[in-house]
């Protein structure tokens, strides 16, 4: 099992030399095992670290003082290292390792899918400046954090669409995404550089391009797919049609473009009255080289960086989360895509409840991060 160490062992250390007690490894593996535990806050990581056991702290690294003792690092200090630490170095660590652990990926065969979208953290803004926000690349399979870099606001998202992606290993893969990424030259370097196809998603705040998708000949067009889902008390259907379209779709940049996609959204939740909603996108993939299902699949499993955001903020507050200094938020957030991309690698439907298992035994987080040896056999 990958063992989380190495990788932030490439993270340099933000503080001076001289008084450190605490190496950063080890503070950032107390906030990881604390975070994958179910802490929501850096209060919540410093009580977790009091709660650790004496084995546990050596496991992760915390050096034993001469007269014998081990003490957990403090509230202050990990809050003072999450606020100093480099954010991009972290995020790529971070991601690396969940790169690692996911390293199966989809099922043979199945193309590797990939949503772009971006988060505000709301809590982080005050009066001297605004809140943070993050983009991010998630796998549709697992939810699993590929990349994340923090771009000031979310009008500053296309400019970093290309740096985001920049090192991933993208040949072959989908990329999904949103009109505000829609632009010439990161449509044109995906294809084109990257050897990527992509699936743009098309909402009516993008008024021109819907307008266009929307009045393609779609009544003469037969439904290609269905599919239908149920669970937690709301009832789902959908509908795919696809409609080919040229090169460029009536002036609208979109380079590499082979097919428009209608999806026809039926739910019905209990107690409520039926909605229904039509969804539009265009993608470079064409007719043969994916089916109506796997772009079905592929519309629908875009939503599931939405789905990371909302355990961000159910299961682990953080909307709620006031953490403002310098890189903190930012920090908290990669610990916390580091918790439920581990989680969802290994197996679990539930985020919550499986943080509820393990928060109170520090030392079930040890094995699940692949720590399970201690680095230094004398204890020192």
């Amino acid at each position: 099992m990958s063992d989380l160490r190495p990788f932030l062992d490439l993270v340099p250390d933000p503080r001076a030399r001289r008084g450190r007690w605490y190496s950063l490894t080890a503070i950032l593996l107390v906030c990881a095992c604390a975070t994958v535990s179910g802490a929501r806050s850096v209060d919540e990581i410093a009580e977790w670290a009091q709660r650790a056991s004496d084995a546990v702290l050596t496991a992760v690294g915390v050096r034993r003082h001469p007269l014998r003792w081990r003490r957990a690092p403090s509230r202050t200090t990990i809050g003072r290292v999450l606020a100093t630490v480099d954010g991009d170095v972290l995020d790529r660590a971070v991601c690396a390792y969940l790169a690692d652990r996911n390293a199966a990926g989809p099922a043979s065969g199945q193309r590797q899918v990939i949503a772009v979208d971006g988060k505000s953290l709301r809590g982080s803004a005050r009066l001297s400046a605004g809140r943070r926000h993050l983009l991010s690349a998630v796998t549709h399979h697992r939810a699993v954090t590929l990349a994340q870099a923090e771009v000031g606001a979310k009008t500053n998202e296309t400019a970093h669409f290309q740096p985001l992606l920049e090192h991933l290993d993208l040949a072959g893969s989908i990329v999904t995404f949103d009109a505000l990424h829609s632009v010439r030259a990161n449509v044109t370097w995906l294809v084109g550089t990257k050897n990527a196809h992509y699936i743009a998603m098309i909402k009516k705040n993008q008024p021109t391009a819907y307008r266009q998708l929307a009045g393609l000949p779609w009544p003469d067009v037969a439904i290609q797919h269905t599919a239908s889902f149920a669970g937690r008390g709301r009832r789902e259907s959908r509908s795919l049609k696809t409609c080919g379209v040229a090169d460029e779709l009536g002036g609208i940049a979109f380079p590499h473009a082979r097919l428009a996609l209608r999806v026809h959204r039926r739910r019905r939740q209990s107690g409520r009255r039926e909605t229904r909603e039509t969804v539009y996108a265009v993608t470079s993939l064409d007719a043969h080289q994916a089916t109506p299902a796997e772009l079905a699949a592929a519309v629908r499993g875009h939503w599931s960086i939405e789905a990371l955001h909302h355990v961000r903020d159910v299961t682990f507050s953080e909307d709620a989360s006031t953490v403002h200094t310098d890189t903190a938020p930012r920090a908290m957030a990669t610990l916390r895509n580091l918790a439920i991309g581990l989680l969802k690698t290994l197996g679990a439907t539930n985020i919550a409840k499986t943080t509820r298992a393990i928060r109170d035994q520090p030392e079930r987080a040890l094995p699940l991060l692949g720590i399970t040896n201690n680095p230094d056999p004398h204890g020192t």
